[in-house]
């Protein structure tokens, strides 16, 4: 009796799944095709898939740039004020804090990099 049951259920769903993909793609392609992510994007994802394609990272998502970190090329640090508390790891052992003000680049106190504060506005 359950072998029936078994069989019959198969059975139909394999007559349904024969006639359905029809169905779905008929369905689907009636209004014009499957959307793609920048037709359905919506607030805050369509913002930043937009500016994505100008080059732009209002939200600081992409990697950020590498820099030499010596005097001429230094670490660039964005700040909203005009100073920010960097951490500097020495010898992966310990965290080595120090304030970076606005102006000029500034040395690191343990390894001797150098980090220059930069102007950064929020996107709001």
């Amino acid at each position: 009796m359950a072998a029936r049951l078994l069989l019959r259920s198969a059975l139909r769903a394999a007559t349904v799944s024969r006639a359905s993909p029809a169905l779905v793609l008929n369905r689907g392609m009636a209004a014009g095709g499957i959307p793609t992510d920048e037709e359905q994007a919506t607030g805050l994802e369509k913002v930043i898939m937009t500016a994505a394609k100008e080059g732009a990272d209002p939200y600081n998502l992409m990697r950020p740039k590498e820099y030499a970190g010596s005097k001429a090329d230094p670490h660039m640090v964005p700040s909203i004020s005009n100073k920010r508390i960097v951490g500097c790891e020495e010898d992966n052992t310990a965290v080595v804090w120090f304030w970076l003000h606005q102006g000029e680049a500034q040395r690191c106190p343990s390894c001797g990099a150098h980090y220059q504060l930069v102007a950064h506005e929020l996107p709001h």
